[in-house]
């Protein structure tokens, strides 16, 4: 049998393997900074679990979070079609800042209060109470998750995609409806941002406003950067690097308060060289620009 800790360690680093997969789908194949990814993780969240505690069953609450997410991304990207490079980027960050403040002060959310009590995901009768069967639950999820992205990314459609991100007006001047192409791009990525924050949400029995912190983003960002841009097994390896990295600490025997600035130092020092040295990543193909 694993390891309790170490179950829990597997769970929440396929949480950010969903997170990163998604969120590189939109960087590495459009070449848009989205930045509103965690807020669409944050809504899915928050839907999922006010659906399921008001007696929508576990699976429709799921899915119902997974189409409000992308619901949101599509009307983002459709108010900022015209926004491009840092603009778009600065537009999307303002769009979390704006949920973040929504968790923060609807009565319906509990504000920074929160909503405890979260019951564990039950289908089909099936409770899935223990860490080893929500596990297996989340693992599905993101083999899911990837089948899906990775067969899109290499379908007719993907490779569409692709050329918008290296030449928007050569596509433009072909016929193509590039804006199309993003809401579709977006839409997809959100719907993945929006089960999964359902899944975190049921998993950790507990949700605040701070899902939609600016430092969960910066986190996936990396993670995404690390691995690499359009990388999916770049993001993949890169969530168990930064999510297990921190776990080498424990063995200096560090006072809990150093713990936390130390990690954050170790992630900068990590992102920093990265830039510098290995501009597209562990895996990626596209360069920082």
């Amino acid at each position: 049998m694993l390891d309790a800790y170490l179950i829990h360690l597997l769970i929440i680093i396929c949480i950010y393997i969903i997170l990163a997969v998604s969120l590189n789908l939109v960087i590495g194949n459009t070449g848009y900074l989205n930045l509103s990814h965690l807020a669409l993780f944050g809504i899915g969240a928050y839907v999922s679990v006010l659906l399921n505690m008001n007696g929508v069953p576990f699976i429709f609450s799921f899915i119902i979070a997974g189409l409000a997410a992308a619901f949101c991304g599509f009307l983002l990207i459709l108010a900022t079609k015209n926004l491009k490079g840092d603009y778009y980027a600065l537009a999307t960050l303002g769009f979390s800042f704006v949920m973040f403040s929504l968790a923060t002060n609807l009565k319906i959310t509990r504000g920074p209060m929160g909503i405890p009590g979260i019951p564990r995901p039950e289908i089909f009768g099936y409770v899935f109470q223990s860490n080893t069967s929500f596990l297996i639950l989340t693992a599905a999820v993101v083999f899911i998750t990837i089948f899906f992205i990775y067969s899109l990314v290499k379908s007719p459609f993907g490779r569409l995609v692709g050329a918008m991100r290296d030449d928007e007006m050569n596509l433009k001047v072909l016929g193509k409806n590039t804006n199309k192409l993003k809401y579709k791009v977006i839409a997809i990525s959100g719907f993945f941002a929006g089960i999964v924050g359902s899944l975190d949400a049921h998993y950790i029995s507990f949700i605040n406003p701070a899902l939609l912190s600016i430092q969960g983003l910066i986190f996936v960002l990396t993670i995404v950067i690390i691995g690499g841009i359009a990388s999916i097994e770049g993001s993949i390896i890169a969530a168990f690097i930064l999510v297990l990295l921190p776990e080498a600490l424990k063995f200096f025997s560090l006072p809990t308060e150093v713990l936390g600035p130390v990690r954050q130092i170790i992630y900068a020092l990590a992102l920093i060289l990265i830039i510098m040295y290995k501009p597209k990543g562990l895996f990626g193909r596209i360069d920082l620009e």
